[in-house]
């Protein structure tokens, strides 16, 4: 039985082993059926084919696409330009890949799409996001609710939907939240394996990355304590029933 390929892009230890974990319980999936690699510390194997894997699942990063190369931590652009690598393979072979956040801009700009902190950045907590009509044909959508919050926290987003792809859940503060290229290359703006306990802890670590004035970080965990958010993990069931 093939396993899904999990690539980690947080250089911070508890936030990466939380986020992994969070992955297996969200997707209902053992370790067992997964291979971790954590980018921040590990290379890519040589001659790494992702087919060879039922699906790719890539966690978030402080990392920015849209930042000039100059502007990039040697650590930031070997971590992008190793899953960068990926992407043509994946898109060739309408892999099954499921990008989270950084995810999201990693395969808008191999699309083509611009990505950028121009619009559409979103304060960490709770966002109210909604189906499109196009949701209601996408196996990883179909009969989910109209409306639902997710958990959000991004300083860059897409800009306008990239070339092929499919706009699938939106919000007001950050139009596209999920979208779809193919049949079974998906990306979220939302973190689909996060619960409020994972956004407390991302808090306390990044409260001096720039994603929110420290002061209001204990406000910030209140707010997300108090917000209900269940579906995003049900969409990261699906993915991995799906293509598992």
């Amino acid at each position: 039985m093939k396993r899904f390929l999990i690539l980690q892009l947080r250089p911070e230890r508890d936030a990466a082993d939380a986020e992994y974990a969070s992955i297996l319980k969200r997707a209902g999936l053992a370790p067992g059926r997964t291979r971790r690699i954590r980018l921040d510390c590990e290379a890519l194997p040589d001659g790494l084919c992702v087919t060879d894997y039922c699906g790719v699942i890539v966690g978030g990063g402080p990392g920015c696409v849209s930042d000039p190369p100059g502007a990039k931590s040697r650590q930031d652009a070997r971590i992008e330009a190793a899953v960068m690598s990926l992407m043509p393979r994946i898109i060739a072979a309408d892999h099954p890949y499921l990008g989270c956040c950084y995810g999201l801009g990693i395969l808008a700009s191999h699309l083509g799409g611009t990505v950028s902190k121009a619009r559409f950045g979103e304060p960490v907590g709770p966002v109210a996001c909604e189906l499109t009509p196009a949701a209601g044909a996408d196996p990883l959508t179909a009969g989910l609710p109209a409306r639902w919050d997710a958990f959000v926290g991004h300083k860059e987003a897409v800009q306008a939907l990239p070339p092929g792809c499919v706009h699938l859940v939106a919000a007001e503060p950050c139009p596209f939240q999920m979208i779809r290229w193919g049949r079974n290359v998906y990306a979220t703006q939302f973190h689909p394996e996060a619960d409020a306990r994972d956004f407390e802890q991302r808090i306390r670590i990044y409260r001096d990355h720039g994603y929110f004035p420290p002061e209001t970080a204990e406000d910030l965990i209140a707010t997300c304590h108090a917000a209900s958010v269940t579906i995003p993990g049900e969409i990261l069931r699906r993915f991995a029933e799906r293509y598992g």
